[in-house]
């Protein structure tokens, strides 16, 4: 079976085929960073007109390097929501077009189920359900057990500022440009990761909730402190506090994964595996210390490459192809979301 995916939910426009077993034959992404990067985040109408401008052309492509016409799609996939309402619209009616001119299924899929089965594109039977996934992106921040396509039961989640915004609005505290966790992780790189004292927000408390709304300010009044009579921290400065907050990121992380590893092995009868998706799983060194955890704990760590950890359309062709495979097509008449949270999906008993 082989299912075309579109991608279109924030700032990247996307494309791809997949094959029912896990071969991506094009993965296509246009990159909308240099349009946004002079307003220092995502502008929707901006990136809504680009979808229109781009992605025929990005369909196109794909289509071509795999090598396919579109009789020979078994269905054609796009994420629904949740995204920016007018670029989700654009990839939906597409597919739409697609779908109904060659009579082929339609798949609404949800943007956050592209990113949790992408581990089992990537993995394969490592990642059979149940797993306990770790989601965190731009906007999400969840614990959750996957049991199956559909099902996913919500162990925690943020009280406040997902993960990838605190990592965004501190590089912007720090004077770092867009996008700001890949350039956070970047300046961390030279610091070092105990020069700044910083909390480590609701560890040991019980859960599995998450919140760095409070990091987040601490990184402000440091800064404060720091400067003093300065106009500007160093370079050496914003290293040592980049790397002093990822270093408490990841000790945060890694204590609200053991509290929910306790919770899935006492439901499941073992403690994973850890899959951790979306864009902030791109993270090395958030990689490193959930291997360090996963390890301690007998189990082990699934990560997509990072190539797949970001805002991709392979991702949505597999879970596609996953719900095609279980008959859980849409209708042409399917409305997209600006919201869509994974507890309200339909999925398989």
């Amino acid at each position: 079976m082989i299912v075309l995916g579109l991608e279109t939910s924030c700032d990247e426009t996307a494309a791809a085929v997949v094959t029912d077993d896990r071969e991506i034959l094009a993965n296509k992404v246009l990159s909308q960073l240099d349009e946004h990067r002079p307003f220092g985040g995502v502008v929707p109408e901006i990136a809504a007109r680009s979808r229109l401008d781009h992605i025929g052309d990005l369909v196109e492509r794909a289509m071509a390097e795999a090598g396919l016409g579109f009789s020979q799609l078994d269905g054609v996939a796009a994420t629904g929501g949740p995204g920016l309402i007018g670029g989700v619209f654009v990839g939906v009616m597409t597919a739409k077009a697609i779908a109904a001119a060659h009579k082929i299924p339609f798949l609404a899929v949800n943007h956050l189920e592209g990113h949790a089965l992408t581990a089992r594109l990537t993995e394969g039977d490592a990642a059979a359900f149940p797993y306990l996934l770790l989601l965190v992106s731009g906007g999400h921040c969840q614990l959750l057990a996957v049991e199956g396509v559909g099902r996913y039961i919500r162990l925690g989640g943020t009280i406040d500022d997902a993960v990838g915004e605190a990592f965004d609005k501190t590089a912007k505290m720090l004077g770092l440009p867009y996008p700001g966790g890949p350039a956070l992780e970047r300046a961390a790189q030279s610091g070092d990761d105990r020069a700044v004292d910083l909390p480590r927000p609701l560890r040991g408390r019980p859960g599995c909730d998450f919140s760095f709304s409070g990091l987040k300010t601490a990184v402000r009044h440091r800064i404060e402190e720091m400067l003093g009579s300065q106009e500007d921290l160093s370079d050496a400065q914003v290293a040592d506090l980049a790397a002093s907050f990822q270093r408490a990121v990841g000790d945060v992380l890694a204590d609200r994964c053991a509290h929910a590893m306790d919770q899935f092995e006492q439901t499941y009868g073992r403690p994973g595996p850890l899959v951790v998706a979306g864009g902030v799983a791109a993270n090395q060194a958030l990689r490193a210390r959930l291997t360090e955890l996963t390890a301690e704990r007998s189990t082990e760590l699934l990560a997509p490459p990072v190539s797949l950890c970001t805002d991709n359309a392979a991702m949505i062709a597999w879970a596609g192809m996953e719900r095609l495979q279980l008959g859980l097509t849409d209708p042409l008449d399917f409305a997209p979301r600006p919201r869509w949270p994974l507890d309200q999906l339909k999925g398989v008993a």
